[in-house]
């Protein structure tokens, strides 16, 4: 369930997330090799997959090309040390969802840009756009959080 949290909007979407992802888990249990990799992992791949088949039906990507040299833009860790869990996720779900999912693949789940590129179909330079963007409205939004 944390897993389809991360990439939905509240928790309707992440129980129906969900719901799919365990039965395509049922079905295919047979497929799976502990040799590969672990049950968890298993799991999880599954449900981040399910949950951005989701996002491709709910959402329209409209992608341009984008230059690969971006900065990151440096965000202060005061700021996110004071959030709870509960807090970072519901600050994460503000973004767009194509934001918060890329975001989530990156520095949640640990992919690499060119790996969330071929999970989205969406080049890797405007992966790292997308990144870029999250990081910037996170930002924003945690220095407008100081302020008030």
């Amino acid at each position: 369930m944390q897993v389809a949290l991360r990439y939905s909007r509240d928790e309707h979407d992440a129980a129906d997330i969900l719901v799919v992802s365990f039965t395509r888990i049922f079905r295919s249990i047979h497929s799976f090799n502990p040799d590969k990799g672990s049950l968890q992992a298993w799991i999880s791949r599954i449900v981040i997959n399910e949950a951005l088949t989701q996002l491709k039906k709910r959402e329209r990507f409209i992608y341009s090309e984008i230059n690969d040299k971006i900065n990151e833009p440096k965000i202060q860790n005061e700021g996110i040390e004071k959030l709870g869990a509960t807090e970072l996720l519901q600050l994460i779900r503000t973004l767009p969802a194509i934001r918060q999912a890329i975001f989530n693949l990156y520095v949640v789940e640990g992919y690499s840009h060119e790996e969330i590129s071929m999970i989205t179909g969406i080049k890797a330079g405007t992966c790292k756009w997308h990144l870029h963007e999250a990081r910037k409205e996170l930002q924003q939004h945690l220095l407008n959080r100081k302020a008030i």
